[in-house]
């Protein structure tokens, strides 16, 4: 199935969208960004080959409506949109892929709902749900590892300088946050600025977003296996940082996709379709 695009109403009334693809067992997609729409995910690689991919448009973002109240936007209450989903699939459990912010979501939904997590894989997550960050150290040595590149010397500097806050933003960093800086990167960050909400963007993590000691609490109380995925070239987060993230779970494991950067199911697709559908394929569950 490709490209279906059926709806359903969130607690508040917002209709929210969600697309499926692929074949196979169900798995519920949150998308990073944060508040990026899902497009950008793709087919994850190839894992729809394996798994029904079912992509969620937070609200305001993609398909799904905006909602009449925009601190809805606020990652703790997006986890009510997660739980509608779950019930709207009539799921008993549910199996979850995240990406980057929405990692943070996917850590605040287990930590609420803790029983309806069948298996859970975090993806190039930055932890601020456990109150852990990127420093603009942790982006320049990522960033370091990529001298010998032939856009490095120009891009380099202007980077440093952004991450210390002595510059702006500039359209060339864009290939410090691939591992590859091929045609497909270049096409995948080229529709990027089209797939954002960047009011949402400003209240997704916003004051009372997080609150890192009860997280952790609640995620003491998973009893699902979890995979936390990460690029050996991403700076944000590091391989070290994204680590920390599987000691937040009583049944984790930790992989680092060889050359990769925020987006490993583009560097090296095969790779990474394959270390999902077998850390998935590894951990069977009962009935959904």
């Amino acid at each position: 199935m490709i490209g279906a695009m059926p709806t359903f109403s969130a607690s508040d009334g917002t209709i929210l969208a969600y697309h499926v693809q692929g074949e196979g067992a169900p798995l519920v997609v949150l998308p990073g960004g944060p508040m990026q729409a899902s497009a950008y995910l793709g087919d994850l690689g190839g894992l729809s080959d394996r798994r029904t991919l079912i992509r969620l448009d937070l609200r305001g973002t993609g398909d799904s409506a905006l909602p009449a109240d925009p601190a809805t936007y606020r990652c703790d209450r997006l986890v009510d949109d997660v739980e509608a989903l779950r019930v709207h699939l009539e799921l008993e459990r549910m199996d979850v892929l995240a990406h980057s912010a929405g990692g943070n979501l996917a850590m605040l939904y287990a930590a609420r709902y803790p029983q309806r997590v069948a298996r859970l894989v975090l993806v190039t997550v930055i932890p601020r749900a456990l109150g852990l960050s990127v420093t603009t150290e942790d982006r320049l040595q990522a960033a370091r590892l990529r001298k010998g590149e032939p856009w490095f010397e120009d891009a380099f500097p202007a980077f440093e300088a952004w991450l210390r806050e002595d510059g702006d933003f500039d359209p060339a960093f864009a290939p410090f946050f691939y591992g590859r800086w091929d045609d497909v990167a270049r096409e995948h960050d080229a529709r990027a600025d089209e797939q954002f909400n960047d009011a949402a963007h400003d209240v997704y993590g916003s004051a009372g977003a997080y609150d890192p000691p009860a997280t952790r609490a609640g995620l003491t109380r998973v009893t699902a296996p979890v995979l936390v995925l990460a690029g050996e070239l991403d700076g944000g987060p590091r391989p070290d940082l994204a680590r920390r993230i599987a000691d937040a779970f009583a049944h984790a494991e930790f992989a680092v996709q060889p050359g990769a950067g925020h987006y490993p199911w583009l560097d090296d697709p095969e790779w990474f379709a394959g270390r999902v559908a077998a850390f998935l394929d590894a951990h069977p569950v009962g009935p959904r």
